[in-house]
């Protein structure tokens, strides 16, 4: 992994709420979460672009 940047975007309060409990259940950061989720968005599409 690289030198980490700052990223702002908007999101869903709902989807805030929901990931800020995952990181206490999971006791992970939610700049941890938002970087796994990421990287498995990022692999999802790269399976379906070599289809």
């Amino acid at each position: 992994m690289g030198n980490k940047k700052v990223f702002s975007t908007r999101v869903d309060e709902d989807r805030i709420k929901e990931l800020k409990h995952l990181a206490v259940d999971t006791d992970k950061s939610l700049g941890n979460l938002l970087e796994e989720a990421i990287r498995d968005l990022v692999k999802k599409y790269e399976k379906k672009g070599k289809k």
